[in-house]
């Protein structure tokens, strides 16, 4: 039988760097963000989801979904804790940071995920825990798929040669703030 030797300070060092790897300090910002979502509930504010966003180890921006509150159909809580975290740091990016959601993002916060660019999201239940609880998104994800005149709301193409001006603009524009 082969003995395994075991080196700790490397396992340490190779757990850390492990995608899945989760720490303390990731189980209290989760923790945070779920009871955001409780306490959203509970006090009838808004829909069963918590964000925090975390920067150098310390929360800089929460948000809860308050899309009936604020008749906002945006305001999911990734979305809210982005907008807070983006206007704290004067950025339009969130690299450097870490989100933590109480719930698998939506397509829409899916997408603006990956627009702020942070370094990793993290989020407890899942698409389907939510679509059991009557927060079904998977028809956006079908619908994406779709012709755009299939879809349940048409979208019709038009004014395309006059749409690509704004584009050659930006091409030629010498100041411009890529993102």
């Amino acid at each position: 039988m082969q003995k395994t030797r075991w080196c700790r300070g490397r396992d340490a060092i190779n757990r850390l760097r492990h995608p899945g790897y989760t720490s303390p300090m990731n189980h209290l910002f989760m923790a945070r963000a779920i009871q955001l979502s409780i306490t959203n509930v509970l006090t009838g504010s808004g829909g069963p989801f918590g964000a925090v966003i975390v920067k150098g180890g310390q929360i800089i921006a929460e948000g809860v979904n308050c899309v009936t509150g604020k008749n906002d159909p945006t305001a999911h809580a990734e979305i809210v804790a982005m907008r807070a975290a983006c206007k704290k740091l004067g950025s339009f990016e969130l690299s450097g940071c870490e989100i933590y959601t109480s719930c698998e993002p939506c397509p829409m916060c899916f997408g603006a995920i990956y627009w702020a660019r942070p370094d990793r999201v993290y989020f407890a239940g899942t698409a389907a825990d939510a679509a059991n609880a009557g927060f079904d998104d998977s028809f956006i994800y079908q619908e994406i798929s779709q012709q755009h005149a299939q879809r349940k709301i048409p979208m019709i193409d038009m004014m395309r040669e006059q749409a690509l001006e704004a584009f050659r603009a930006w091409e030629k524009q010498a100041n411009k703030i890529p993102y």
